[in-house]
């Protein structure tokens, strides 16, 4: 297991819900905004998160005027019990915790996001995965079974060739895409909005986790349930830990495969982006590919998928300094 450092207590305590049972929380945690704002504080003042949690806590926060409001950070630095009970319930679980002080934390992830980047990543698996890059291969939830045999099939070929499957880990085409590539044997990356603790209690799951084939990584609580923003919070992961990606399926201007998409073709640019055509590809599709799609060009064998994987969007390799 990774062991949890101060600065990733300390982040935990103050971005973190820490599910422990059905009590509500007493005070609010940080906002993904007002933790950034925190965070480029403290660096300014030469400090870091574990210095929260020591005895110069107070004078570290009076300099940090105008983010949050010091008695709520206070109350959440104050949940140190609550927090040794969520860490126990995860250990339990063979969960780990990363925050992005962490010299573990995904390279991919701070030179892409940067401040996008989740504070923290809770996962179960091999976290070396998450370096090796690979295919990621998204899509809707309600599909048919023409198109699951497709995309299990698009996940086959990506373990036979030897790269890494990542997707969304939702039900349809992200669950038959992970199939396809670890009944092949292949490496998978899951980037669940929801149910962690599900997830690596489930026996289908047992075999990949034990031979570090397989890891699940979320940005949200083990035990949080779905929520669309969430879902849609998501999928910039999923960009960004790959080389590729497909589109199997999406719906026209809504929904999280879309919006994932489009983000990706007109803001982020990490990777290229392919979707699947023919006559029954849709809508939605269509309009990805005037926004810059690639035609997926359907390869039968690992180097058709070799010489697809070769196109490539440039991406900086700077990694600033984040916590």
């Amino acid at each position: 297991m990774i062991p949890t450092t101060a600065n990733t207590q300390a982040i935990l305590l103050l971005t973190s819900p820490l599910i422990v049972g059905r009590r509500d929380r007493s005070v609010q945690i940080l906002t993904f905004t007002e933790y950034n704002q925190l965070a480029r504080a403290l660096r300014e003042l030469g400090a870091e998160p574990a210095g929260l949690l020591g005895s110069q806590a107070e004078e570290i926060l009076n300099k940090c005027v105008g983010i949050a409001e010091v008695s709520r950070i206070k109350e959440l630095l104050a949940r140190a019990f609550l927090l040794s009970q969520a860490i126990e319930k995860w250990t339990a679980r063979s969960i780990w915790v990363v925050s992005r002080a962490d010299s573990e934390y995904p390279k991919r992830l701070k030179a892409r996001l940067k401040e996008e980047a989740p504070p923290v990543l809770y996962g179960c698996g091999d976290l070396q995965l998450l370096e090796t890059g690979g295919l990621a291969v998204v899509g809707s939830r309600n599909v048919d079974a023409q198109l699951l045999e497709f995309t299990q099939d698009v996940g086959a070929l990506t373990a036979e060739s030897q790269w890494t499957l990542i997707s969304g880990g939702a039900r349809g085409i992200d669950v038959a895409a992970m199939r396809g590539a670890s009944l092949s044997g292949g490496n998978v990356v899951g980037v669940l909005a929801d149910d962690l603790e599900r997830a690596v209690l489930a026996r289908d799951h047992r075999e990949g986790l034990l031979d570090k084939k397989l890891v699940f990584i979320s940005p949200f609580d083990p035990a949080a349930g779905f929520n669309v923003g969430n879902a849609m919070q998501r999928n910039k992961i999923v960009y960004a830990l790959s080389d590729a990606a497909l589109v199997v399926t999406s719906d026209f201007e809504k929904g999280g495969t879309w919006a994932g998409a489009v983000e990706q073709l007109e803001r982020h640019r990490f990777v290229p982006v392919f979707v699947r055509t023919g006559p029954d590809a849709g809508k939605g599709i269509e309009a990805l590919r005037q926004k810059g799609a690639l035609v997926w060009p359907n390869p039968q064998d690992p180097a058709s998928l070799q010489a697809a994987m070769a196109v490539r969007v440039s991406s900086g390799i700077y990694q600033p300094q984040l916590f």
